[in-house]
Formats: structure tokens, sequence, C-alpha cells
């Protein structure tokens, strides 16, 4: 263990020089954000290869990069492109459809990605709740997501659809886990003091110890993946929407592939917010925040079949999704695109792909912390090879569980999921934060039976990740 932290400290050490360089790089806050409704003109974009020059302070200019050095040969005569995550590939917390493209691919090529973690690499082991807390405030409007791109795909034009298959994820090897203390997150007023964990990720077992003895599987999936908006502008990466983005569907891991609606020529790709494994709530604002050394996917433009929406393809379901301030309206959203999405799947009626949602639909909330709330569906490509749809409302074998029903899905979401901290706290003796941070990156809450007077809400937790040690 000593041996470890020296290590560590070590590699720290060695990275003082880019982290300082990344900082008076990084922390000119961009212009104001555009709002949607007001967007007009795009703002002068700042400028990135291959114009861009390295201007690390200390360090000479060392002119632009060569996108040709950005293209190897694999075996097999196939080729791949290599996107670095530096201070010139990255933005720090914004989308901008006029920003120049750091790479550009054709339609069926591969490209393997680094992406850093928060705020332009500055959120990493040792930096304190307070220091996390600073780079939002001081930079208010702007996200904490640092994400690489935007790549442009050459075939990619407005009404097309750009499939981006997972083929890979490497992550780094740790973590962290935080809540910004009386800010974001499901319960800011009631948390007004906040922590920040690390945690050491063993990529061998796919594992990551949280508490002693609460051993959480590892399973990365990028938080944000998507593509640029159709307003000009520059926007804050935090709110998803019909460009994909921050999503936080955990489900969305290797060996799965998201399409996504184009809107302006070349698609303008961007990923960022990596995540090592996540809840489905996500209530205490983070997951297991991580950054990858390989983020392998391939990329393909379909003409012809446009979507108005994002969907995600498993290897056993399709998963439509819904996204909104409001969590029932994110509710009658995704419930329309699961409707939509049956009637096209099974050639059957609006009525009766209703009818066939509640009964073959596992419906997720996926996140409450996005400024757009979300809800995700996963519908079986086979009606006999069903997600699991267990709704329990009392413990069973498997979970700990904390059910609620009410008239108001975002109540019946808060109240659920606090139940299940509170729960934590007073039986599992786990203290108010962690049991805060353990809900976020642990917990699945279900969306159960719905109607106009009654929602159903049932948070579950695994009884599996209580490990003897």
């Amino acid at each position: 263990m000593a041996q470890a932290t020296l290590v560590s400290r070590i590699a720290v050490g060695a990275c003082g020089a880019l982290i300082i360089g990344a900082t008076a790089l990084a922390q000119t806050p961009p212009p104001a954000l555009t709002p949607p409704a007001q967007a007009t003109a795009a703002p002068a974009a700042p400028q990135f290869p291959p114009t861009a020059t390295i201007t690390t302070p200390g360090y000479p200019a060392v002119g632009p990069a060569d996108p040709a050095l950005r293209v190897v040969s694999l075996p097999g005569g196939k080729k791949v492109h290599l996107l670095p995550a530096t201070l010139e590939t990255t933005q720090w917390g914004w989308f901008d459809n006029a920003q120049p493209p750091v790479l550009r691919v054709h339609s069926g090529d591969t490209i393997v990605m680094e992406t850093m973690m928060h705020s332009h690499n500055q959120v990493v082991p040792g930096v304190t709740i307070a220091q996390i807390k600073k780079l939002r405030t001081d930079f208010p409007g702007r996200g904490p997501h640092t994400l690489t791109g935007p790549i442009y795909i050459e075939e990619a034009q407005p009404g097309d659809v750009l499939k981006v298959r997972l083929n890979k994820i490497v992550p780094r090897a740790y973590a962290t886990n935080f809540n910004v203390p009386g800010m974001f997150g499901q319960f800011p007023t009631i948390f007004q003091d906040g922590q920040v964990k690390y945690l050491y990720l063993d990529l061998d077992n796919m594992t990551t110890e949280f508490l002693p003895g609460i051993v959480l599987p590892v399973r990365p999936f990028p938080g944000t993946l998507g593509d640029a908006r159709k307003e000009p502008g520059r926007y804050s990466s935090v709110p998803p929407g019909e460009y994909a983005g921050n999503m936080d569907i955990r489900d969305f891991v290797a060996g799965t592939t998201l399409y996504v609606p184009v809107h302006v020529p070349g698609a303008l790709l961007w990923s960022g917010d990596s995540h090592a494994g996540q809840g489905n709530g996500e209530v205490n604002l983070t997951a297991l925040e991580t950054a990858y050394k390989e983020l392998n996917i391939t990329v393909e433009v379909v003409k012809g079949k446009p979507l108005d929406f994002p969907r995600i393809e498993t290897p056993k379901s399709w998963i439509t999704m819904g996204f909104d301030t409001d969590l029932n309206k994110a509710w009658a959203q995704v419930k329309a695109q699961t409707i939509k999405f049956l009637t096209e799947q099974r050639s059957v009626s609006a009525d009766q792909a209703e009818k066939l949602m509640a009964s073959v639909s596992d419906c997720r909330v996926s996140q409450v912390v996005n400024i757009k709330k979300g809800i995700h569906c996963l519908n079986p490509k086979n009606t006999r090879d069903k997600e699991d749809i267990e709704r329990p409302t009392k413990e069973t074998s498997k979970y700990y569980v904390s059910y609620v029903k009410d008239a108001d899905l975002n109540k019946a979401m808060n109240d659920a999921s606090m139940g299940m901290i509170k729960w934590l706290e007073s039986e599992k003796k786990i203290a108010r934060l962690d049991a805060y941070g353990l809900a976020s990156v642990a917990m699945d809450c279900r969306v159960g039976a719905i109607s106009d007077t009654e929602k159903n809400v049932h948070c579950l937790m695994p009884k599996s990740i209580w490990v003897k040690r």
C-alpha cells in the first residue's frame, strides 16, 4: 500500500506542469452561453487544430498538429484514427456547432480517442471538495465535463442518422464520486455539506471498493456522447436532448450502439463525462467519474432512415429515452418515443403499442441531476427475452427496496430515493454523505405502473455489493 501511494504521488508530480498549463488555458471563461430562444448567430470560436499552437506557459510554441499523423495502419490493412485528449482537442463544459473540428473521418472509420477528467483534468486524486466547488462557482453557465472533439464525419448531413458503435472502453485506474455542497444533485438543500471520494478501479476484476465491504461492479460507459445542436451558439454540456449528449444511461456500454439525428454538416461528435459505473438516478450529481485511456468507436452515416430522437441498441434491447426538467414530462416523452418504436418494430397500432409497452418495456430513471431529468426504457428485441422487469415493493432475496407511489412522478422519485438513503444510514450504519454517494452509484430506480393519478417508483439496492472481506 505504501509503495502504491508513493507511485501515485510521483505520477501527480510528474503531471504538475501539464495541470498548471491546463489551468492557465482552461480558466478563461467562455462567452456567455446563448439561450436557445435567443440564438441567432454563433460567437467567435477559439481556433483548434490544424491552426492552433500549443502555448503552455514555460514552453515554446511547437506549431500546429499534423492530422495525417493521427491515422495509423493496423494488421490486415485497416486504418484507425488516434485522437489524444489534449488542451487543443478538448473543450471544458460547452458545445458549439461553429467550432472547427479536431479530426475529420469518413463513414465506417474507427476512432480511438482519449478523454479527460472534469474541468480540463483538474479533478484528480488530491483535489478537495472545496476546490471542486470553486471550479463550478468561478465559471457559471459552463458544465463540468471535458469533451474530446468535435469529430467531423465527411458524409453526414442534416436529416441523416449517425450510428456510433462502442467497441472497447479502457478507463484510468481511478475514479471519483462527489457531491458539491449546497449545489446541484437531487437534494442540494438537504446536503449543504459535501465530500469527494477517490476510488481505485481494479480493472483485472472490474470492481471497485466504495466503502469497506461494499464492492461495486465496474461497467464503464460514456456519460456524454452526442453530436452538435442545430442551433448556433455556445451551450452548456449539462442538459441532454435530441442531439443525445449528457444522457447518463448506464446501459450504454461497450458492445452497444447509439443512433442520433444529424443536425449540422459533419455531425460534429463529442464525448466526455466518462464513467466507470453509475446507479439509475445518479442522485448526488456524480457517478463513478473517470477518464478513458481508450474509447474505441466506429461511426457510420445512415441515409434515408431519419430519426427525431436518439435510440440505443444493445444485444438484447432497443433503448428509447425522454428528457425534461419535469420528470412527468420526461415520462410523457419516453412513452411517446417507445410507442412510436413499438409500432415500427411490431407493426401494430399506437393503441396496441401502448398496451404492449406496459407489459414488455423496462423503464428506469436514468438521472435527475442534468437540468433535464431522464427516463429510458429497454424494449426487448424478442418478446421471449424480456429485461428484468421486477418491480418489488419490499425487500427480496436480491434487493433492498424503497417504494413510493404519488400523483407526481418527481415527488415519487424524490421520496423513494431519499427513503433508500435514510435506510442506508439507519440500518446499514453508513455515514450520511457516504449513503448519498452509494445511492448515486449503485441504486437502481425503476418506473412502475403509471396512471393520471398514481406514479410508482421502486428504488432497488442490490444485496450482492455487500461482500465479506
